[in-house]
């Protein structure tokens, strides 16, 4: 990944002191106050993709903050942040700012929560981006970004094909297309057409199933959240998309993942599509600089029988404050991640260094460089979204369950029909 540099300039604008502590004499809680003077706030965050960027944009918020050391452990991946989170607040270990998805995660955190209302980023919170954390006109989460996927594309690929991918507006056009680029993979010099990576469960549970269950639900995560049944309204669809993956993709898909899907495939130009968001535009700037910058785009994933599809476009991440802690360390996390979205340079590395799409007001968004932030930017102005109400699965429902299910469906272990069936019973089990 492409390490994360500033302007020498605004180095020199900042304070040049580091501070570096030990805990002593305290509870043994991470995110407790250290010797002397000096608050430890420790982060336990998901987003891999940023991990070098956040580490020295918050090296950067310690030489303004000589009185702050910022311990920050990222679990994400082909990890189970859920899992790892629980387990580090099992160990008595609690981070004072971790990562919550939406409702379903308030819910299940709401005692560790601590009220974000009175923050600066608060405030300048873009409409609709905190409906998800709010409870009774109290807000317990602050989002990273926005963020938006659908189906990856190679530019150069399609040209040479002689596609032209504004005509891809269903799924009769995006299949002819496929067999396209199928009929002529040698002449491409391409393996296979897509990659599907259903070794992780949150591309085909998470993000796949959601192009397909937000309809369903109003594009709107809290409908999903409060119904306790799911009815899978456009399950066909949802099928053929994801069998027109499977058949066009290097195979088995069952043990590909992510960076296989993203590093090795799609940025070596092995494969002309892929379903991934704006977010791995960082892996593949790091393979690839110039393909990255000038060689891709991004489409919509077509939902057979619903006309206002678009890209699925929505907060992927929470920042929460452990209310268990000290005040001093709540106070200081909050601090933290007001200077990070409201600070010039804490906007500065987010928009041009975290390639990430603000969620807050104040921002120039001529300065998102990428062409899939751009795609996704584009496609919020102009209202062709479909909402992100995966957030507002059951608990673990998604990956466990439905992701699951959809790894035996395609190694024919089990029909699309139990896939859906054993989902929906799931659902009105955990809602009960």
């Amino acid at each position: 990944m492409k390490e994360f540099k500033y302007k020498k300039g605004l180095l020199a604008s900042l304070l040049v002191t580091t501070s570096l502590l030990a805990a002593c004499g305290n509870s043994g809680e991470e995110g407790s106050v250290a010797e002397g003077d000096k608050t430890t706030v420790d982060v336990f965050q998901f987003k891999v993709e940023f991990k070098n960027q956040f580490e020295d944009v918050v090296a950067l918020y310690e030489e303004e903050n000589p009185d702050i050391n910022i311990e920050i452990t990222t679990v994400g991946g082909g990890e189970d942040y859920g899992a790892a989170l629980r387990s580090k607040f099992a160990s008595g270990n609690e981070p004072a700012i971790f990562n919550i998805g939406g409702p379903q995660d308030v819910a299940d955190w709401k005692d560790s929560l601590a009220p974000l209302s009175d923050t600066a980023a608060a405030e300048a919170a873009l409409d609709g981006t905190l409906e998800g954390v709010t409870v009774d006109s109290e807000i317990l989460g602050l989002p990273y970004n926005q963020e938006g996927y659908g189906f990856i594309y190679n530019t150069r690929l399609f040209e040479e094909a002689g596609i032209d991918p504004t005509s891809i507006t269903d799924f009769a056009s995006l299949e002819e297309a496929v067999k396209t680029l199928d009929s002529k993979k040698e002449e491409l010099e391409i393996e296979s057409v897509f990659a599907l990576p259903a070794k992780e469960t949150w591309v085909t549970g998470l993000h796949l199933s959601n192009t397909f269950i937000a309809p369903e639900f109003n594009n709107n995560v809290l409908d999903a959240f409060d119904s306790p049944t799911i009815d899978f309204t456009y399950s066909e669809a949802f099928k053929k998309i994801l069998d027109l993956q499977n058949e066009y993709s290097k195979q088995p898909t069952v043990s590909l993942d992510y960076s296989q899907q993203v590093e090795e495939l799609f940025s070596l130009e092995r494969v002309a599509i892929i379903q991934q968001g704006n977010w791995a535009y960082g892996s593949i700037e790091g393979i690839d600089p110039e393909f990255a910058a000038n060689g891709i785009d991004m489409m919509p994933i077509p939902v057979e029988g619903y006309e206002e599809g678009g890209l699925p476009v929505g907060v992927p991440m929470y920042w929460a404050v452990n209310s268990n802690l000290d005040e001093e360390v709540v106070q200081a996390s909050k601090d933290f991640l007001d200077w990070l979205y409201t600070s010039d340079a804490g906007k500065t590395a987010v928009v041009e260094d975290f390639k990430f799409i603000p969620a807050y007001e104040g921002y120039d968004a001529s300065k998102i460089s990428d062409p899939l932030s751009k795609a996704v930017y584009n496609a919020s102005e102009a209202g062709e979204t479909i909402g992100w109400v995966f957030m507002g699965y059951p608990t673990g429902w998604g990956e466990d369950e439905l992701g699951a299910g959809i790894q035996k469906y395609l190694s024919d272990e089990a029909t699309w029909e139990e896939v859906v069936e054993s989902a929906k019973t799931a659902w009105e089990s955990s809602r009960q």
